[in-house]
C-alpha cells in the first residue's frame, strides 16, 4: 500500500501527461502500482494519524507567547508540566522554532494569472439561536485570487463535509475549478507539517483528486501568504455585510449574504485591480467541472429505536415503522436529513437546528397506529365508537394530539353514562366543530348544557374485569333506516 500523498501525485502527473513508466520512475514505485491505482485510488485501510504529547498544549503555549513573546522555552517547560505536560524539553524546542513571532520584514506583492489560484479560510460569527438553543456560526470565504471574485456561506459546522460541501457549491458557483487551492493549516486540510513537509488530510485530498486540484498550505503564522482572503475574505464579510443586520436562521443568513455578494462584494470597485471583480473574473479560464461530482452530506449508520425515529445531532427524525430496529444510512446536509435504507429512501425531513425536537411525518405516525391492533380492539374502543361517526372521527382524532387514549377513553364513557348517549354525543359534534380532542373538552361541554340526567353509576360487581366489560350502543337510526326500507 501506498499513501494517498502517492496517490495524487500519481494523478497529477498523469494529468499532466506524464507516461506510466516516468510516473513510477519518478515517484519510485513500479508500473504495476501506477496502474493499479489509477483504475483504483482508494486505499485498502486508513489511515493511521500519530499525535505529540504537546498537542493539547498548543493553544495553552500560544496564550503564554502572547503575553510574553521572549519568555524563554525553560519557563514554558515549567509552565506546562505544572498542567499536565510529560514530554521533554526538545520537541517543545523545536514547536517553538515554529511559531514564535519573528520580526517584521518587507514582503513582495505577487498577482496569480486568471484561473489559476483559490484562495479559502473559516471565520467565526458568534452564534444563531434557534428557540433556546444556540448554534455556533461560521463564514466561509473563497476568493479567485486574479480578479477577488469572492464566494461565501456560513454554517454551523467546520467539519470536513461542511468544508467539501462548501468548496463544492464555491466551484458551482464560479462555474469550474482553480489549478491549484490555498489553505491554512485547518485540520481539514493538513495533519502534519515539519518545515516544508506536508502531510496533508486524506479526506482533503481525495475531494480534489477529481477536480484535477494541487493544495497548497501557508506556513504557520504567516497570513501574508494567503493576503488575498485575508483581508478580501472573513475581513471584508466581518466589516462590510455583517453589521446592522438581523436573521432568523441559516437560510435566511445565505440568502441576504448571496444578495450582498451579488449587488456589492462583487461588482464594487476593487482598491487594488481598480476593477469591479465580476467584470475582471474569466470563467471560461477554469478547469470545467467533472461530470459527476461527489456527495459531500455528513453520513452516518444509525439505529432507528421502538419511537420509529432516529437520533441525530441531538433531534428525533421519524421513519416509516416497519424499520424499527433496522441500520438505516443517514445523510444530513444543512438543509435537509435524508434516511436510506439499502438504497431506498425512508424518509426526507427538513433540518432542525433545535435541540430535543422530534420531527414526525403524519404518514409515519398513522402507520405506527395501524401496527398496534391491541390499543384499536379492546372492549372499550368498540364500545365508544359503537356510538356513531362522530365517535370514531373524535377518536382518530384524538390519537393524533399524542394523549392518553385509554386514559381518555375511561373518561369519555363514564361521561356518557353520567350524562347520557343523546347529551353525550351532541358534545361530541361541538368538540368536533371547534377540534378540541380530549375529554376534559368534552366535560366542559356536558357541564355548560345541562347537568347530568344520570346521577348514580352502573352496578358495582367484586371481579373488577367484569366491572370493565363494555357493550356497543345499537344504534337507533340504523333500524330506522331498516324499517323505512321494508315498509318501500
Amino acid at each position: 500500500m501506498i499513501d494517498r500523498r502517492l496517490v495524487f501525485e500519481i494523478y497529477r502527473l498523469f494529468q499532466e501527461g506524464t507516461k506510466v513508466r516516468r510516473i513510477a520512475r519518478t515517484l519510485g514505485i513500479d508500473r504495476d502500482s501506477v496502474k493499479r491505482y489509477l483504475v483504483n485510488p482508494h486505499p485498502p485501510r486508513p489511515l493511521i494519524v500519530r499525535t505529540s504529547k504537546l498537542d493539547p498544549f498548543k493553544d495553552q503555549i500560544q496564550l503564554f507567547l502572547d503575553q510574553a513573546p521572549s519568555v524563554s522555552g525553560a519557563v514554558l517547560l515549567q509552565r506546562l508540566k505544572a498542567q499536565g505536560y510529560t514530554g521533554g524539553r526538545s520537541i517543545l524546542g523545536e514547536y517553538l522554532q515554529q511559531v514564535r513571532p519573528q520580526k517584521k520584514r518587507a514582503y513582495i506583492r505577487f498577482e496569480s494569472p486568471p484561473g489559476q489560484q483559490f484562495q479559502i479560510d473559516w471565520g467565526h460569527f458568534g452564534s444563531l439561536v434557534y428557540g433556546t438553543t444556540p448554534r455556533k456560526l461560521y463564514g466561509l470565504a473563497v476568493i479567485e485570487a486574479h480578479s477577488r471574485m469572492l464566494y461565501a456561506e456560513f454554517t454551523h459546522s467546520q467539519k470536513q463535509e461542511a468544508l467539501h460541501q462548501g468548496l463544492l457549491n464555491a466551484f458551482r458557483f464560479f462555474q469550474g475549478t482553480p489549478r491549484e487551492i490555498v489553505t491554512d493549516n485547518m485540520l481539514t486540510a493538513v495533519l502534519e507539517r515539519e518545515g516544508s513537509l506536508i502531510r496533508f488530510n486524506a479526506a482533503f485530498l481525495e475531494f480534489l483528486r477529481p477536480f484535477r486540484i494541487v493544495p497548497k498550505a501557508c506556513h504557520p503564522y504567516q497570513p501574508q501568504e494567503k493576503g488575498k482572503i485575508e483581508k478580501g475574505g472573513i475581513h471584508y464579510l466581518r466589516h462590510n455585510f455583517w453589521p446592522l443586520r438581523t436573521f432568523t436562521d441559516l437560510p435566511d443568513i445565505n440568502r441576504q449574504l448571496r444578495h450582498w455578494l451579488d449587488t456589492q462584494a462583487n461588482c464594487r470597485l476593487h482598491s487594488t485591480t481598480g476593477e469591479k471583480p465580476v467584470d475582471r473574473f474569466k470563467p471560461e479560464i477554469l478547469q470545467p467541472l467533472p461530470e459527476f461530482t461527489p456527495d459531500c452530506r455528513e453520513t452516518l449508520s444509525l439505529k432507528v429505536h421502538s419511537d420509529f425515529a432516529i437520533r441525530f445531532d441531538s433531534n428525533s427524525y421519524s421513519v416509516p415503522p416497519w424499520a424499527i430496529g433496522k441500520t438505516v444510512m443517514v445523510k444530513a446536509d444543512s438543509q435537509t436529513i435524508t434516511i436510506y435504507h439499502q438504497e431506498k429512501t425512508l424518509a426526507t425531513h427538513p433540518r432542525c437546528w433545535e435541540k430535543k425536537q422530534r420531527l414526525e411525518l403524519p404518514a409515519h405516525r398513522e402507520a405506527a397506529f395501524k401496527r398496534r391492533p391491541q390499543e384499536w380492539l379492546t372492549t372499550e374502543v368498540s364500545a365508544f365508537i359503537s356510538l356513531g361517526e362522530e365517535a370514531k372521527t373524535f377518536l382518530e382524532g384524538l390519537s393524533h394530539t399524542g394523549q392518553p387514549i385509554k386514559k381518555n377513553l375511561a373518561r369519555l364513557l363514564a361521561l356518557k353514562d353520567r350524562f347520557g348517549t343523546p347529551l353525550f354525543v351532541q358534545a361530541l359534534k361541538r368538540a368536533l366543530d371547534h377540534k378540541a380532542y380530549g375529554a376534559h373538552y368534552v366535560e366542559n361541554i356536558l357541564h355548560q348544557e345541562k347537568s347530568p340526567k344520570q346521577d348514580h353509576p352502573p352496578v358495582q360487581l367484586q371481579r373488577q374485569d367484569l366491572n370493565r366489560i363494555r357493550l356497543e350502543e345499537p344504534l337507533l337510526a340504523d333500524y330506522d333506516a331498516y324499517i323505512l326500507q321494508r315498509k318501500d
